[in-house]
Formats: C-alpha cells, sequence, structure tokens
C-alpha cells in the first residue's frame, strides 16, 4: 500500500488533515432568499445549484474541498491510502462523529450510502460517477444487493476496490451523491428523507415549511472545532429575486440567492454602498455554441471554423454587462489544463467569409440556432444570429423553454447549433475530465446525452481512458499536460465555439464576513454556508 504523505498529497492538489479555520465570531442568524422552493435536501438525489450548497452543509463525505478553493482535503476519512497499482483505496475515519440524531458514524454507514446511491430504486443522477468501483454494472441494474468493491474491514476503516485506475475517484468521493447518511432514518422516512435530513454536517434541519422557509441551525456535536459560525440559517422560499434586492438593500436579509438580477445589474454596480457588498469570483463553467458534427453543413471542419471566428465574443460579454470573460478553449480558466497560451480562433469574418468560399459555400447558408428563451439567452442568440448574417449565414432561431432545447440537443439530427446558456457546463468537479466525458466524448454522443455536437473522436477517447487511469501521484503533472494536450486538440477541430466563461456575483448584506473565496466558492455553490459569520458589532 502506498500510504499519501505530505508530498504525494501536494502533487494531488490534495491538503492533509482537517480543514483548519481561523477564529471569528460566533453565534447569530442569517437570512437567504430564493424564488423557488428547495427540491430536496436528500445528497443521493439534489442536482441543482441552489440545494448544492446546502446540501454540503447538512453532509459530509470522505473528501471535501478547502473553503473558496479547488484544493482537496481529507474531511470525515482521517487519513487514506492508495495501493500500488491505484486500484485499492483504504480510507481511515474520524472516529467519534455523529450524525444529527446522536449516533456514532461508522465504516458500515460509508457503505450503505455508496450502495444507496448506485441502487436503480434510489433512482440517484449521481450514480454513473461511481462507474470505476467493483461491481458498479451489477449493482447499478440492480443485479447485486451493493457494490462488490466497498468492503467494511473493521468499524472505522473502509476499503474500496477500483475496476480500473481513475484518478479523478478522490473527486468523486467529495461529491454530494458520496456523502454518508444512517441507514435508519433513510428507511425511516423512505422518499421523504429529503425534506427529513439526517447527516453528520455542521448545520442541521430545524424547519421545513413547504413553499415559506427552509431553517438550519448549528449542530453543537460537528467534528470541526468552531465550525459552523452561525447559530441558524433561515432560507426564505417564493421570492422574486427584485424583491430579495430590495430587501437586502433595506437591511431585511444577508445573501440574495438568485443573485442580482440582469436588469438591475448596471445599477447595483453603479451604486458605491451596494457594490462595496458584492463578491465578485471565477466558476467552472463555459458557455457555448454546440455545432452538430453529423448534420451538415457542420460536418466540414472548414465551416465551424468559419463560424467560430465569425462570432464577436466581447460585444456578447457586453451585451451580458461584462459578467464573463471571452473563451477561447472548452475548459474555463480556473479548471487544471487551461492552456493559458492557446489562442484558439480569433474574431475574422473576412477569414471565416474565405473558409465558407473554401469549402464551396459561397453564397452561405441556412440552419437553425437553439437556445433557452430565458433573458438574456434570446438577446444572445440574436447577436450570434447577427455575426452569422454578416459572413453569409441565415440563423432561425429557435427559442424553446430549456427541458426542450435540452431534449433537441439529445437527438442526432434535430439541432444543427445550440447556444447553451442558461445549460452551459458547469463541472461537477475541478477536473478536467469532467469537461470531456458528459459533453465532448463518444460517451456522451448518445440518444438523450449532454454531448450535443455528437462529436466522437476514438482517439481521443483512448488518449482521455488513459490519462484517467494516471492514478499515481507522481503522474498528476503529466497526467493535466496531456489533458491539455486534449483538449488543444479538440478545440482546433471546432466541435464547439466556446463563447465566455461566466463570473459569479453574489451580493450580501454589509453584516457578513468570512474566508476569502466563500461567497463565490468554486464548488460549495453559490456559498460556503458553514464558514459565513457575523461581523462584531454588527
Amino acid at each position: 500500500m502506498r500510504k499519501l504523505l505530505l508530498g504525494s498529497i501536494a502533487a494531488l492538489g490534495i491538503l492533509a488533515g482537517p480543514m483548519m479555520t481561523t477564529a471569528a465570531p460566533m453565534g447569530g442568524e442569517m437570512i437567504v432568499t430564493y424564488k423557488d422552493d428547495v427540491s430536496t435536501l436528500d445528497p443521493a438525489i439534489g442536482y441543482d445549484w441552489q440545494n448544492w450548497s446546502m446540501i454540503k452543509s447538512l453532509f459530509d463525505g470522505l473528501m471535501d474541498y478547502k473553503p473558496g478553493t479547488t484544493e482537496l482535503v481529507p474531511d470525515l476519512a482521517e487519513s487514506f491510502e492508495i495501493s500500488d497499482d491505484g486500484l485499492v483505496y483504504t480510507f481511515r475515519l474520524r472516529k467519534g462523529v455523529k450524525f444529527h440524531n446522536g449516533r456514532e458514524m461508522t465504516a458500515d454507514d460509508v457503505k450503505y450510502s455508496l450502495d444507496r446511491v448506485v441502487n436503480p430504486r434510489t433512482k440517484s443522477p449521481g450514480a454513473g460517477f461511481f462507474w470505476s468501483i467493483e461491481g458498479y454494472d451489477e449493482a447499478s441494474t440492480g443485479k447485486a444487493d451493493g457494490l462488490a468493491g466497498v468492503k467494511v474491514l473493521d468499524p472505522f476503516t473502509v476499503q474500496i476496490t477500483l475496476s480500473n485506475p481513475d484518478a479523478t475517484f478522490l473527486h468523486v468521493m467529495a461529491l454530494n451523491f458520496a456523502h454518508v447518511v444512517p441507514r435508519e432514518e433513510v428507511e425511516k422516512w423512505g422518499a421523504d428523507f429529503g425534506t427529513h435530513p439526517v447527516g453528520t454536517g455542521a448545520f442541521r434541519m430545524a424547519e421545513w415549511t413547504r413553499g415559506q422557509r427552509v431553517v438550519f441551525e448549528r449542530n453543537p456535536d460537528y467534528y470541526q472545532e468552531g465550525i459552523p459560525r452561525l447559530d441558524r440559517i433561515v432560507f426564505e422560499v417564493g421570492q422574486e429575486p427584485i424583491v430579495a434586492l430590495l430587501r437586502l438593500e433595506r437591511g431585511e436579509i444577508d445573501i440574495a440567492g438568485d443573485g442580482i438580477p440582469p436588469a438591475k445589474f448596471l445599477e447595483v454596480m453603479a451604486n458605491p454602498d451596494l457594490k462595496k457588498q458584492v463578491v465578485e469570483g471565477d466558476q467552472l463553467h463555459t458557455g457555448y455554441v454546440a455545432l452538430n458534427v453529423r448534420m451538415k453543413p457542420f460536418d466540414d471542419r472548414r465551416v465551424r471554423k468559419a463560424v467560430a471566428m465569425a462570432i464577436n465574443k466581447d460585444r456578447i460579454v457586453r451585451i451580458i454587462n461584462g459578467r464573463a470573460s471571452p473563451a477561447n478553449q472548452p475548459l474555463p480558466p480556473l479548471m487544471p489544463g487551461y492552456d493559458p497560451d492557446y489562442q484558439g480562433q480569433p474574431y475574422d469574418p473576412d477569414a471565416a467569409r474565405a473558409l465558407l468560399v473554401e469549402a464551396g459555400l459561397a453564397d452561405g447558408f441556412e440552419t437553425q440556432l437553439y437556445t433557452a428563451n430565458t433573458d438574456p439567452q434570446p438577446r444572445i442568440a440574436q447577436a450570434i444570429q447577427q455575426d452569422l448574417a454578416n459572413v453569409g449565414i441565415k440563423a432561425e432561431i429557435i427559442s424553446l423553454a430549456q427541458s426542450n432545447v435540452i431534449a433537441a440537443g439529445g437527438e442526432e439530427d434535430q439541432a444543427p447549433m445550440i447556444w447553451s446558456g442558461g445549460m452551459a457546463w458547469i463541472a461537477d468537479f475541478p477536473d478536467p475530465s469532467n469537461f470531456y466525458g458528459p459533453i465532448l466524448g463518444c460517451a456522451g454522443a448518445v440518444p438523450g446525452g449532454w454531448n450535443w455536437s455528437w462529436y466522437c473522436n476514438e482517439e481521443l477517447d483512448r488518449r482521455a481512458q488513459a490519462a484517467d487511469a494516471m492514478a499515481d501521484p507522481a503522474q498528476a503533472g503529466a497526467r493535466i499536460d496531456e489533458w491539455r494536450s486534449i483538449f488543444t486538440a479538440i478545440q482546433d477541430d471546432v466541435p464547439w465555439v466556446p463563447i465566455f466563461n461566466e463570473k459569479r456575483f453574489t451580493i450580501r448584506s454589509g453584516r457578513l464576513d468570512g474566508p476569502e473565496g466563500i461567497f463565490v466558492d468554486p464548488v460549495h455553490i453559490p456559498v460556503h454556508y458553514d464558514q459565513v459569520y457575523i461581523k462584531e458589532g454588527r
């Protein structure tokens, strides 16, 4: 077995030991507003930006991230070891960690939770993340009661054996889907566990009144000393974003959970007092135009490149009031593997017209551009439409509900072009492989999949699989270099036109504070609630 010591951990981007906290004021209540009600707080089921950080405050997993960063840290695992062949992970659990019902968490709970998330009866949208664990195929199809690769060695040691080396595995163990739940509470509540959640997290459920509010209170038994900082969080639902902004200005609430309404963004940023309360940060996001490489004329790389060179990305960023940075590659700047030296296809309408002539389309062609019908997506689509018309491409805009656009992208011959705004990819975890498999790899180019370009490069697929098999910490740098090369090759093939990397803006009351990055936490989306505190004297 290879025990991960500090040097090896640093190579993986993993910090040793539990997350450290600094002294800060304790106590008080915070009010957060949302327009929509919370769907569920079951970690095996919840998969939207609203409940993501709420779930992370109620539950813990074997791994997590340093607050405000993408650096992995052990969480419920006190330490872990990886076998020399990269297939066996042995996790030593912290002792004395208690569920909210008072029972101590053990290795049996870890196994139960992983078995549960892949069980088809659970209907977890995250089951596929656990594909590399031995016995996944049998467990996920109901042919086995659990994952053969997950074994309890003693009450505080769990061993997980993979069928293939997987360099992303520790990231998967930090996903909400891998958070640990108590069997007795799941069996007690059944399908209603999502409204009666019981975990080991910093907060515990105090109240849930459908359509009105959800209340969390401090977990007095939380294993991390000094966390959480607050006594209570009240999530008020049914609040229109503009009303929430007005209430925040009056000091009635602390965080407008739905963000700054687009129509109010410039007004807020022009107000010195409000601007001081806005926190800006990058996120693992790329908005793009998918070009269906299986539909003519987008089966011709020259045509795809012409589209890429016809679109003025700077103008599109101005449409959304500068709340993004122009993109030239699929990976966002925050993601390991991003290539700061890559230039991509520049905005050059003359070169775009020349490429269309070369492709035998001197007179241009007609096509369709699908987009979600909520602001600002139609306005962005219109800007793209105008740019394409400038080089002779006549694109009809098909504006639909988001779910219908997603459905169209999942059909091989329906949507020639899709503007992904509102549905653009935000990484599930900070590893470049998550920007490949679901949206650019062959596995995603299937009916109902998220690879809307229907791009499948089998050679790149083989390279991607080999990169993710580089699980040895000593190979971490070489693995990221390989992913960087893979994404350069993809963008040179132009199945996408990356448009922008959207930034996140959180507006909060002046009485709140916390460590750097927690109000725009890249993985505890949107806010790392455990770390927030109320300033002294407020």
